[in-house]
C-alpha cells in the first residue's frame, strides 16, 4: 500500500509510503481520501498524525503522471484531487502533520490540511508549481493564504521558493520545529494528549473555528453558540464540570 493507517494509543497514523519521495500520484490521492474518511469514522481513532517517514514528508505531485494529462483529463481529475485533500482537512478530530525533509507542492498542501504542524529542523516547505507554469491545485492558494496571510502566501506561490524550517516557523507555516529524530515522537505525543480529551468538544471546537473562518462573524458566533449549548447534553460535559468542582481543573477522565 502507498498509504496506510495504523492505530496506537487511540492515535491513527496516516503514513505515506511511496519511496523515494512520496510523490502524490492518483493512487496515493485516492487512498488518502479513503483513509481520512476511515479515520473520521473509527471510534478507536481519537486523533491523527500525518507522516511521510524519517526522510521526506512528500515532495509533491507525480510530475510524469501529470505531464501525460491534457486539459480534459485534468478538468476531471482536479476535483478528485481537491476532494482527497479536503477529506483530510475535514477529519472531525485533531490532526497533526509530522513534517520531515521536503514538503513541497502537494506535500505542503497536505500539511496545510492539518490543525497543527511539527517540522524537523531540516524541513523545507514550498509551493513550486509556478516553476511548472501552474498554480497550486490541491488547496494551496486557499489554505496557505488563510494560514499565513495573503502577502506571505503570494510570495511563496509567485516565486515558487522553498522555505527552511526556521522561516516557516517565523511566518506561521509550521507551529513547532524540533530535531529531525524527534518529529514523529512529538507529533504522536501531541495527538495522544488530545486523544484523551472530550471527543465531541474537540470536534465542536474544530468545526467552530474552521467553519467560522469561512463566514461572517455573526454566523460564526451562531455556529459557536449552537455547539456550545449542544455540549451540555454530553456525558463529558457532566464529567468535566463535576471533576472541576470536586477535584480542581485538569483531572477529568472523558469517555
Amino acid at each position: 500500500m502507498t498509504v496506510t493507517l495504523e492505530v496506537s494509543d487511540s492515535v491513527g497514523t496516516i503514513r505515506l509510503d511511496r519511496p523515494p519521495m512520496n510523490a502524490l500520484d492518483v493512487a496515493v490521492q485516492d487512498r488518502l481520501r479513503e483513509l481520512a474518511e476511515e479515520a473520521g469514522r473509527r471510534d478507536d481513532v481519537r486523533a491523527v498524525v500525518l507522516y511521510g517517514g524519517e526522510k521526506v514528508f512528500a515532495a509533491g505531485a507525480d510530475i510524469k503522471e501529470m505531464q501525460a494529462m491534457d486539459h480534459a483529463a485534468m478538468v476531471l481529475r482536479s476535483r478528485a484531487l481537491q476532494e482527497a485533500f479536503t477529506a483530510v482537512a475535514r477529519i472531525p478530530k485533531p490532526v497533526v502533520a509530522a513534517v520531515t525533509g521536503y514538503a513541497l507542492g502537494g506535500g505542503c498542501e497536505l500539511a496545510l490540511c492539518a490543525d497543527f504542524r511539527i517540522a524537523a529542523d531540516n524541513a523545507k516547505l514550498g509551493q513550486p508549481e509556478i516553476l511548472l507554469g501552474l498554480i497550486p491545485g490541491a488547496g494551496g492558494t486557499q489554505r496557505l493564504a488563510r494560514l499565513v496571510g495573503p502577502s506571505k502566501a503570494k510570495d511563496l506561490i509567485f516565486t515558487g521558493r522553498q522555505v527552511k524550517a526556521a522561516e516557516a516557523l517565523s511566518i506561521g507555516l509550521v507551529d513547532r520545529v524540533v530535531p529531525a529524530a524527534e518529529v514523529y515522537e512529538q507529533a504522536h505525543a501531541w495527538a495522544a494528549r488530545l486523544a484523551r480529551g472530550p471527543a465531541l468538544a474537540l470536534r465542536a471546537a474544530k468545526e467552530s473555528v474552521d467553519a467560522g473562518l469561512e463566514t461572517d462573524i455573526d454566523t460564526g458566533l451562531t455556529i459557536e453558540r449552537t455547539w456550545f449549548a449542544g455540549l451540555f447534553a454530553t456525558e463529558d460535559r457532566e464529567r468535566g464540570m463535576r471533576s472541576f468542582v470536586e477535584e480542581g481543573p485538569g483531572k477529568a477522565e472523558f469517555v
